[in-house]
């Protein structure tokens, strides 16, 4: 991480530390509140191959980019095929999840939540945590 004297940031994701979700998918957070975010988050998730989340929703706006395979894309009973460079919007508080749409290539997203206290509710248990829980920031 490289800091200006205007408290601007360049950060070198490959020298930060990434975060495990679980089931094949890890986090690596990048803009974060401790960097001084007011008003949005951002950062990546890794998918191995045949990886995926589960559905769940934010208190908040989020935007996807695929960065790096194929996903798929489950929202509003739909599942939709996701390539690189395609970006999502999703509204606070609609359920989704993505997954690896391979079994053995890796997948990578940009996430851009609305909210530096942006939270993840999961569908299956009602359990809520703020994203910055996730990765200690």
């Amino acid at each position: 991480m490289i800091k200006t004297k205007s408290n601007s940031v360049l950060l070198k994701p490959g020298t930060l530390k990434k975060h495990d979700r679980g089931g094949g998918a890890s986090t690596t957070p990048l803009v974060t509140k401790g960097l001084g975010a007011s008003v949005f988050i951002t950062g990546y998730t890794e998918f191995k191959g045949g990886a995926k989340i589960p559905f769940h929703y934010h208190n908040c706006e989020e935007s996807v980019l695929l960065l790096e395979g194929n996903a798929l894309f489950d929202i509003d009973g739909e599942e939709f095929e996701v390539n690189p460079q395609d970006v999502t919007f999703i509204p606070a508080g609609v359920p989704h999840r993505f997954r690896n749409a391979s079994e053995t290539e890796p997948m990578k997203i940009m996430w851009i939540y609305g909210s530096p206290d942006a939270n993840r509710t999961l569908v299956e248990t009602g359990e809520t945590r703020p994203i910055a829980a996730e990765h200690n920031t």
